[in-house]
């Protein structure tokens, strides 16, 4: 049964602070299980590709966009791609549970709460995710002395966030519209792991031929990988990287609408 729609009484902005604090009860509660996931993976494939897999590599920047080890150069990309992953996993199968199987939105929504703030908060704790998970995995590759400036530090990560940013609200819209759980495995096997592969994050894209380039330029994660890369090798094009901070945000506001009125057709009558 599908909830009723709640007369509002919350200001602006309030909702989604309540909101919140039911997703950080939650993640105080359950935080111990995405240790492995969001921590301890990275390490090992910056361990097994960067380091390992790396020392087989010249270190050429005009063969690897300006980076002067492969360490150097896959470190953004694996960065870019553990916030795609991370921001994937918080909006694909809980938020099929909340709707579906606990129905825990019907009964937030059966409260003075609305659509926008359900979406609001549960994009807030993502964010909350993404800014934890990539401070931790850029702070155990620093001592491999791979930063080249305290500026593109910061900004590379901020780059991070927002590539997590844009793909936490689009999963979210993706999300909202899909009546069955199968579908998250089409999702992940046609969607999440192409882009994964072949996104820039492993190779340069130059690799995959003019058209294959010019298609990985298309998918939101090269613009991710490409904002994190350039900061972090201090190659900065900055009317690319203008485009790349765009792309990405008018996808995670798109994102954002789109998971508002798909949530609103689904549980509001």
């Amino acid at each position: 049964m599908a909830a009723t729609s709640a007369t509002p009484t919350l200001a602006r902005g309030e909702g989604v602070t309540r909101q919140f604090d039911y997703w950080w009860t939650v993640y105080k509660r359950t935080w111990k299980g995405s240790v492995i996931s969001s921590f301890v993976s990275p390490i090992f494939y910056v361990l097994a590709m960067g380091v390992l897999l790396g020392g087989f590599i010249d270190g050429d920047p005009e063969q690897l966009e300006g980076a002067t080890s492969y360490l150097a150069f896959i470190v953004p990309g694996l960065v870019a791609a553990h916030a795609m992953q991370t921001a994937v996993g918080e909006m694909t199968y809980p938020v099929m549970g909340m709707i579906k199987w606990q129905r825990v939105y019907d009964s937030m929504l059966a409260t003075p709460l609305r659509v926008r703030d359900l979406v609001g908060a549960h994009l807030l704790f993502v964010l909350f995710r993404l800014l934890v998970t990539c401070a931790v995995f850029m702070l155990v590759v620093a001592p491999f002395g791979l930063f080249e400036t305290w500026w593109g530090v910061a900004l590379a990560y901020l780059g991070q966030v927002l590539v997590g940013m844009a793909f936490a609200a689009l999963t979210f819209a993706f999300s909202v519209r899909l009546k069955s759980e199968a579908g998250f495995g089409v999702f992940f096997r046609l969607v999440v792991f192409p882009l994964f592969l072949f996104s820039g994050a492993f190779f340069p894209i130059a690799n995959l031929g003019d058209f294959g380039a010019w298609v990985a330029r298309l998918t939101p994660l090269w613009h991710g990988v490409n904002l994190s890369r350039m900061f972090l090798v201090d190659n900065v094009d900055w009317s690319l990287a203008a485009v790349n901070v765009a792309v990405l945000v008018s996808l995670a506001v798109v994102g954002y609408l789109f998971a508002v009125t798909g949530l609103t057709k689904r549980l509001v009558r």
